[in-house]
């Protein structure tokens, strides 16, 4: 099988090497450069070490080495959204968007058509119709890939570290790009992933995990919003009495549900709504504002993944029936999962009725929908 590894330097993305070679598969192993210069500023991740290593694993494991540069790729289609975004008063994703049109978009269509498939070190599993995933497979208890043999149709499913599990960063994969996926590692705990790597040696073995936005490296993400957008005061209001509480330096720099950056006293506060017309930021007081949850979410671009909706009965439909279905779902990177009904609305809407009060519902976020076992992941869109 010809396979290519996306290696980050990371210990996931090193121990899914390893654990491809434990299957007798030796992947080329490709480093994604997406740190850039643009004409405003430096902004680069700090990448000299993960290539050191990645560079490392490839030699270890006799792997072929390839750096690939997608720096104007990652800017036209991951920075630009994100500072378009913000621009709207919208909350980005560009976790998401990183995934969809970078990883597994611009990669494959520079690099990654050529092989049979991409491996990665994410947290998630490949399923076939019948929910049993890969692993479950006899000889794949590492390798996520020999599903393929066993179904022509795949699922993207959940990872059995529900604290790692990334498949709502996945959300937005086309299906094209989700059968061709493999995710040696998603079948592990993140502690038995660090004992592979402790045992195997591997210099990764205790790097801590990466966090925030790459494009930004070392810069603030208020100062780089900052860069593209400026400046302009706006007032805070509280929601419940119109009570002017204090000004901000513009609605771009805060998200719905936001606690900190507010800087205003006998707190805790939180951002409950936005007028990007007038630059108005409405916050409400206390741990549990009423105002800063509700139940109903309405979404847009809403599609299944795998082009089927899986009934309760196992028969794979090809859309969502009529009427109301129960579901597990997301709407932002947790481990816990939400109780909803999802149902259809005129013109191509989908709504989500959640069972309990959900805080810091923001447009422009994405929704995962899970099956009801929360195993599978059926269906995603966009939060309006």
């Amino acid at each position: 099988m010809n396979v290519a590894a996306l290696v980050s330097g990371g210990v996931d993305s090193s121990v899914a090497v390893h654990l491809l070679k434990e299957q007798g598969i030796t992947p080329d192993i490709f480093y994604i450069r997406i740190g850039m210069e643009d004409e405003e500023g430096y902004i680069d991740c700090p990448a000299e070490e993960d290539i050191e290593i990645t560079q490392w694993i490839a030699r270890h494991y006799g792997c072929r080495f390839e750096e690939v540069n997608l720096h104007q790729e990652y800017w036209d289609n991951v920075v630009s959204y994100t500072i378009e975004t913000v621009r709207r008063g919208l909350t980005p994703n560009p976790d998401v968007m990183c995934n969809k049109l970078i990883k597994f978009g611009a990669f494959d269509d520079r690099r990654g058509r050529e092989y049979d498939k991409i491996a990665t070190g994410h947290y998630a599993r490949i399923s076939d119709e019948r929910g049993m995933m890969s692993d479950e497979y006899p000889g794949a208890a590492a390798s996520s890939s020999l599903i393929t043999h066993h179904s022509s149709l795949k699922f993207l499913a959940t990872a059995k570290d529900p604290v790692k599990d990334q498949t709502d960063f996945l959300s937005q994969l086309e299906y094209r790009q989700i059968s061709k996926l493999m995710f040696p590692i998603g079948h592990l705990m993140k502690s038995e992933v660090r004992a592979i790597a402790r045992e195997a040696k591997l210099p990764s073995a205790d790097r801590k995990d990466s966090q925030g936005i790459c494009f930004l490296g070392k810069i603030n993400y208020n100062d780089f919003i900052k860069r593209y957008l400026g400046e302009r005061e706006g007032k805070i209001v509280e929601l419940e009495t119109g009570k002017v509480l204090g000004t901000h330096k513009g609605y771009w720099f805060h998200t719905i549900g936001q606690r900190k950056g507010l800087y205003l006293s006998g707190g805790p506060w939180f951002v409950v709504r936005k007028d990007i017309e007038e630059n108005v930021l409405y916050v409400s007081q206390g741990y549990d504002p009423a105002a800063a949850h509700g139940k109903e979410i309405t979404l847009m671009g809403f599609r299944l993944l795998s082009g089927k909706w899986k009934e309760e009965s196992g028969e794979l439909v090809d859309e969502l029936p009529d009427g109301v279905a129960d579901v597990k779902f997301k709407i932002r990177h947790t481990p816990e999962f939400h109780q909803g009904h999802l149902s259809n609305l005129p013109d191509g809407l989908v709504r989500i009725e959640s069972d309990d009060p959900i805080q810091g519902i923001a447009a422009g976020q994405y929704a995962t929908i899970y099956d009801n076992d929360a195993r599978l992941v059926v269906a995603s869109g966009m939060i309006v």
